[in-house]
């Protein structure tokens, strides 16, 4: 998943990045699979929440897209900046008005319209394709009816679609509808083993499942917002920001890289 920069705009210490609290999933007692994780674990999901909120301020909901549209512009945000993604999918949309227009064009239309975003000769037939296989199915784009399933049936019927994975699954659930759906990014993936949040050998297939388990309903998207940010600014790839970092105190990993 992409989140964007743009999207972080501090005001006083605050994001100003929204993120719902009002899906019934969020009211549910916390996962019974807890016990598998240690208390250490828990209690440091909660002890870093403290941290980067004063940090990065709390963080708030709103939808971004809705369902279909959030597909598609998943599609076109992979192995691109945010700039350029958000300015294809805004050329998208302004060239053909309707996802039912993007998806009964010919694909090199749409191809020339996306290529601000870069591989757009992958991605037009992809577009095309996945539209038209909801199209198909449902007889439209609404996907609403995601909202009222369970966090696992919705990600089921998602990843039925051609090319959806986990982590385009758990962006459609947690950003069009608020559920407690965790995305995992290059960011969260690395940040997240530095921590001991998961194994060292934990693909990130598999970490999104297990980072649910670990962190609050409530706190899912906050949280993911949070190892994003810190991830891009401080704990980077190749030469993270120990000296500087404002969890350094938590992190069995710091002075290591």
């Amino acid at each position: 998943m992409s989140v964007k920069s743009d999207d972080y705009i501090n005001t006083n210490n605050r994001l100003t990045v929204n993120l719902a609290r009002n899906h019934p999933l969020l009211t549910q007692t916390p996962m019974s699979s807890l016990n598998k994780y240690s208390s250490k674990k828990l209690a440091l999901v909660k002890d870093l929440s403290k941290v980067f909120i004063q940090i990065y301020g709390p963080i708030e909901w709103k939808s971004r897209y809705n369902a279909a549209e959030e597909l598609v512009y998943t599609i076109l945000s992979q192995h691109t900046s945010d700039i350029n993604s958000e300015r294809a999918f805004k050329s998208l949309m302004e060239r053909f008005g309707s996802l039912d227009q993007v998806a009964d064009a010919p694909v090199d239309f749409i191809e020339k319209s996306i290529r601000h975003g870069g591989l757009s000769k992958s991605k037009a037939p992809r577009i095309k394709a996945i539209l038209n296989q909801v199209r198909c199915e449902l007889g439209s784009f609404d996907l609403d009816f995601l909202a009222d399933m369970t966090l696992q049936d919705a990600k089921d019927w998602l990843i039925r679609l051609k090319g959806v994975g986990p982590k385009t699954a758990a962006i459609i659930l947690c950003f069009s509808f608020g559920m407690p759906a965790m995305p995992v990014d290059t960011h969260i993936h690395r940040v997240s083993k530095r921590l001991r949040l998961i194994g060292p050998k934990v693909n990130a297939e598999k970490a999104h499942d297990l980072l649910e388990e670990i962190v609050p309903p409530n706190d899912v998207f906050q949280f993911h917002m949070f190892l994003i940010r810190h991830g891009r600014d401080t704990c980077k790839a190749r030469f993270p920001k120990c000296e500087e970092c404002g969890i350094a105190s938590l992190c069995p990993s710091k002075g290591k890289f």
